[in-house]
């Protein structure tokens, strides 16, 4: 299943430090892009950002358009499960 979305990268994820730390690559892009994203990658959602896995063991958090009830009501009229 997939799901379209409007985003830009805000912050890649590339690993962790010996101290357990991430080591982030922050990102400031002015444009959202619409993309379709297939629901199996996408970890969470908070209010600003959607944490989605990527190639190589990282993961991205991308900015999306609109809100998270927006977002919420798009999932489950598409019938993706929330609980």
């Amino acid at each position: 299943m997939f799901i379209e979305l409007e985003v830009k990268l805000g912050i890649i994820v590339h690993g962790y430090t010996a101290e357990n730390k991430e080591i982030e690559e922050v990102y400031k892009e002015d444009d959202f892009v619409k993309k379709i994203v297939a629901i199996d990658r996408i970890q969470s959602i908070s209010e600003k950002y959607i944490l989605v896995k990527s190639s190589h063991e990282r993961v991205m958090y991308w900015e999306y358009k609109g809100t998270m009830e927006e977002l919420k009501q798009r999932m489950l009229a598409a019938d993706i499960k929330i609980a």
